[in-house]
């Protein structure tokens, strides 16, 4: 059992405290899913979890532990064979709690409290900071220039011979001079 709070209980007496948890325990393992109080779902949330880790572990001395809570043979067959297994995988936060509107009679907040559904086929999604730090990168790639490679294992300039070879025979008379500007300076460096 959960440690005692202080404040007021949900029950009149501890001892009646801890078979009002023990019946919303029982009637979350039959039902998958039950509505209450927020304060009463706080209140069984980790009481649920100790339960169903204590289901995974599957011994006799387990089942009794747990049939000292949940009275019903039935749900504590339920929860060994078939709720336990589901969550063979997980480390806990096996339940999950949904505020919901408050009740009509007197106000007070209410909440679903559930068992969540193992989703061992499915991928996980990328979390926030992955996709964040992924579409950066990206971002980063696209705007970083390409560098080119050199095809030819040469790292001489070729000479101007061979640049003039090279050349189209139908070149104006600005890009000639320019070219052989760079020319001079190729040759004046080597």
């Amino acid at each position: 059992m959960p440690t005692p709070t202080k404040g007021p209980r949900l029950g009149g007496s501890p001892a009646h405290e801890r078979m009002i948890l023990a019946n919303l325990a029982t009637a979350l393992f039959q039902h998958g899913r039950i509505t209450t109080t927020q304060a009463k779902a706080k209140r069984l949330r980790p009481l649920a979890e100790q339960l169903i880790t204590k289901a995974k572990r599957g011994d006799l001395a387990s089942r009794r532990r747990v049939l000292t809570v949940v009275r019903d043979k039935d749900v504590v067959f339920q929860l060994f064979d078939q709720i336990a297994p589901r969550y063979a995988n997980r480390n806990g936060g096996y339940t999950r709690i949904v505020k919901t509107v408050p009740r009509k009679g007197d106000n007070a907040p209410m909440a679903i409290i559930e068992l969540v559904e193992e989703q061992a086929t499915t991928p996980a999604a990328p979390t926030r900071k992955a996709a964040r730090k992924a579409a950066q990168q990206d971002k980063v790639e696209a705007l970083a220039p390409a560098e080119e490679v050199p095809t030819s294992t040469e790292t001489r300039p070729a000479s101007a011979a061979d640049q003039d070879a090279d050349a189209p025979e139908s070149v104006s008379g600005d890009t000639a001079a320019a070219r052989e500007d760079t020319d001079e300076a190729d040759t004046s460096k080597s």
